[in-house]
């Protein structure tokens, strides 16, 4: 078979053609190098080690398995078990459900989420950032920042429970659009009409993708595609005039100024200082008063322009031109949304915002300001001026961020605020402390770089070191004044570490935040909860398995299982098994199957 490189290249290819239809997708799923490429990307995801509703999870993957699979989309007996539902804590309070796939599932959606990606990536609008390789909430703020300029109003649309209001039949119309193969398609329709358990009791799936599933972001996005498209054809039609007409008094004044100057430089040698020195008073007069103008007129009903941005199921429109043509953008939109796709706009959470207040976009504040800039023509200075955006980090973000983490006193004395111990880390070693607070403050900082006012977070970064010395002193029962001194070097803050070169200081995030105009286009920059991990370079997990030597007892030509932890530092390091992946600095461990069986009986040692 060939490899899923070429086989995804020849789609990409494909792709460019606006009226190609994919044919024979299907028979891709019989290719079980797609299924250890996607396997191999995967397994560092704690996540896999949380059991779908079958009670796998990717501990103990094995040749055998993606095997019996593949056998099952062959002979379509394959049917996706219904998704587990949990529950997750909002930033803003409430819970948000979660659905977990079965470890197959996963796989299998895995592989559909690659050819979907190399069909569609091609055909999505450059206004779509989430969920998309090079794309992030960066990418969609900083074309909020070009593309945005002079903006009048905002509007800020919201769609009502979007993943939930997926409707099922019209997404596979649009997918038939592209796809001529109805196993291919049927197949994720089986997936979106699995179903899910929660609390053990089995609930259809009538709408929605699901939550959870690998595949509901690229679905999503072919979903709101049409969406887009819709905007990019309102633009078009919605948009009118080259440039702005003139401002009546700005021209006259331009002239007065002009012919004053002329006449000057005509007559200056005839003129004496008195009448030179009036004469450009007056002048400069003239311009003091044409800087408080605008060179074009504002109100002008015969210019308008309309921005658009999307990131998921949130999306951001610059209008420049009267509220109720704003109000017209968003009624139509609504209705598009209501009799194309389905979905319901809210129109109590999507606002038309004016250009001199905030609007909210992923995080951020938005507004436009006035940008002065004084540039040399022929008729002498003259000052422009003109609105460009600038971001803002709300004071509710870190704010919340650190009631989050537990790591926020607001019960003070004197009513300030001040860093609070973090009793839940004080059974962690020293290193891992500082790491996760480092990572926390990173990531934060990471996110909200573009913001003009991100300097702010020097707040924060002292209310976190607050609670890591506080922290740090109820581990050892001690004061914060002595863990400061325990913790310093040379005015800094950090922890020691042996290494086998010698002994290593990992100091306390530094204090630096500076706004950074270059975006992050890396997707984990959306998640600012992330903790970034290092793993270090290894074989593939698909090599390791093909080897088909125990890694344990070194039995060769053996059908292996591959044995998976979610963490390291979860091995006590009491069995030799422990100390063995603890020393090769791997979360996995190919093994033949009696070895396998006996590590999790407890008589591997």
């Amino acid at each position: 078979m060939r490899s899923p490189a070429i086989v995804l290249d020849n789609l990409i290819k494909h792709a460019g053609n606006p009226n190609y239809k994919f044919q024979r997708l299907y028979r891709n799923l019989y290719n079980i190098d797609f299924y250890l490429d996607v396997y191999n990307k995967m397994h560092p995801n704690e996540g896999n080690m949380t059991s779908g509703v079958d009670g796998k999870t990717i501990d103990g993957m094995s040749l055998e398995r993606i095997n019996s699979l593949i056998e099952s989309l062959k002979n379509h007996t394959y049917k996706p078990t219904p998704v587990k539902r949990v529950y997750i804590p909002k930033a803003k309070g409430g819970k948000r459900p979660l659905g977990i796939p079965s470890m197959e599932d996963k796989l299998v959606q895995a592989v559909v989420q690659s050819m979907l990606e190399a069909i569609y990536e091609s055909k999505f609008s450059d206004r779509s950032h989430g969920f998309r390789k090079g794309k992030s909430c960066h990418t969609a703020l900083i074309q909020i920042k070009n593309k945005f300029s002079s903006a009048k109003w905002f509007i800020e649309g919201d769609i009502k429970g979007f993943f939930d209001n997926i409707d099922h039949h019209i997404l596979i119309n649009i997918l038939r659009k592209h796809i001529d193969d109805e196993k291919f398609i049927g197949l994720i329709y089986k997936f979106l009409k699995a179903g899910y358990l929660d609390d053990w009791k089995f609930h259809k799936t009538y709408s929605g993708a699901p939550q959870g599933g690998i595949i509901s972001p690229i679905l999503s996005n072919i979903y709101l595609n049409e969406l887009d498209k819709y905007m990019e054809e309102y633009k078009s039609k919605f948009d009118r005039g080259k440039k702005r007409k003139a401002n009546p008094e700005y021209s006259d004044l331009t002239r007065v100024k002009s012919a004053k100057v002329r006449d000057l430089e005509k007559n200056r040698h005839k003129m004496s200082k008195e009448e030179i020195s009036k004469r450009l008073y007056d002048i400069k007069k003239d311009r003091d008063m044409m800087d408080k103008l605008k060179a074009t007129n504002p109100m002008d009903k015969t210019f308008r322009r309309i921005q658009y941005v999307r990131y998921a199921d949130d999306f951001i429109i610059s209008v420049i031109g009267s509220k109720e043509e704003a109000e017209n953008i968003k009624a139509d939109i609504t209705n598009f949304l209501k009799e194309k796709l389905k979905l319901e706009l809210s129109q109590e959470k999507t606002l038309i915002t004016h250009h001199d207040k905030f609007a909210t976009f992923l995080g951020y504040n938005i507004a436009t300001e006035k940008n002065v800039k004084t540039v040399y023509v022929k008729a002498g200075y003259r000052t422009f001026t003109k609105g460009h955006i600038v971001f803002y980090v709300p004071q509710e973000v870190w704010v919340n961020k650190l009631k989050n983490l537990g790591a926020l006193n607001l019960k003070t004395m004197n009513g300030e605020w001040q860093g609070k111990s973090r009793s839940n880390m004080r059974n962690l070693d020293d290193l891992e402390i500082i790491s996760i607070f480092n990572a926390e403050i990173r990531g934060l900082y990471n996110y909200y770089k573009l913001a003009k006012n991100v300097s702010v977070l020097n707040k924060f970064h002292w209310i976190m070191e607050q609670s890591f010395l506080k922290t740090l002193a109820g581990k050892y029962k001690t004061s914060k004044q002595k863990a400061f001194k325990k913790y310093s070097f040379e005015g800094e803050i950090g922890v020691k570490y042996k290494t086998k070169t010698g002994e290593k200081i990992m100091l306390f995030h530094e204090k630096s935040y500076k706004r950074q105009g270059t975006p992050n286009t890396y997707y984990k920059v959306d998640n600012i909860e992330e903790t970034v991990k290092i793993f270090g370079a290894s074989t593939s997990l698909a090599e390791r398995l093909r080897a088909k030597k125990c890694e344990w007892c070194g039995t060769e030509n053996v059908p292996l299982e591959m044995h998976h932890v979610r963490k390291l530092k979860n091995l006590k390091g009491k069995a030799k098994w422990e100390k063995h992946m603890i020393a090769r600095k791997r979360k996995t461990l190919a093994m033949c199957i009696p070895c396998h069986k006996k590590l999790h009986s407890g008589r591997l040692d």
